[in-house]
């Protein structure tokens, strides 16, 4: 396998079109998704319409081991990972109070420990062989305090902030890392959630647009690109740091509901 990405959680939405831009690039893949099944139907179709290679891994980042199990299989199987694009993520509607605080553990563990631990353990990897890039994906609301799914957004506040640091630190070096916030998009993980019901995703972009923006920013190397957004959605992120904190978040409240 050459030029070889490393996707996470590729079953579906963005990052199951990212795959397809990536494909028809004649550019080989590593896909890794909880779901088996589903990970076989799209090696099948990504090979037999682009003359890849794809090698599908069935794991649960959540899982204390799996980050090293991964790493220890590419191994073993000679298989070099250029491009890591860390999207595996879920979020979760309610009350923090009132959630079962399995449910925000587990998101913080993919959400943010599964990023880490696999970012930390491909970028020594990518600086031996001169060249990397990474992507981590974020998302706009996670520049504010997001009342309703106040640990899901609060872990992509982490991951850009996180991701503009390691970012600085690899600057004198081949190895780029690029954060993604998109906006509202037409995914599986909205209506899932419920939040497709809301009056915030009235007005989604589509999954193929947003992962072409997303794509062309990682192979530029930009720090940062938002992707499938408004223009009122635009205005209103400039626009943050001056509104007043009570009411960005009775706003933010207002707009949650169906």
């Amino acid at each position: 396998m050459k030029s070889v990405a490393l996707i996470t959680w590729a079953s579906s939405g963005l990052w199951k079109e990212f795959a397809e831009i990536h494909a028809k690039w004649w550019m080989d893949m590593v896909l890794i998704a909880r779901r088996k099944e589903k990970l076989k139907e799209i090696k099948s179709d990504l090979e037999s319409k682009h003359g890849v290679s794809v090698y599908i891994i069935a794991k649960d980042l959540t899982d204390d081991t799996a980050v090293e199990e991964i790493f220890e299989e590419l191994k073993e199987n000679n298989i070099t990972v250029e491009y890591l694009i860390n999207n595996a993520w879920f979020g979760g509607v309610g009350k923090f109070h009132e959630r079962e605080i399995w449910a925000d553990v587990s998101m913080i563990e993919l959400n943010i420990l599964a990023v880490v631990k696999l970012t930390r353990k491909f970028i020594p990897e990518m600086l031996k062989n001169g060249k990397g890039k990474i992507l981590n994906v974020s998302s706009t609301a996670g520049l504010l305090p997001w009342p309703n799914q106040a640990t899901y957004f609060a872990s992509k506040a982490f991951v850009s902030s996180w991701s503009y640091a390691i970012a600085e630190e690899l600057s004198d070096t081949p190895v780029t890392v690029t954060a993604l916030l998109p906006g509202a998009t037409d995914t599986e993980f909205w209506s899932v959630s419920g939040m497709d019901k809301t009056s915030l995703f009235q007005n989604t972009a589509s999954a193929q647009e947003v992962a072409q923006q997303w794509y062309d920013a990682m192979m530029q190397g930009k720090l940062s690109i938002i992707a499938g957004v408004w223009l009122l959605w635009k205005i209103l992120i400039y626009l943050i740091p001056f509104i007043p904190k009570k009411l960005l978040l009775q706003q933010i409240e207002k707009a949650q509901k169906v």
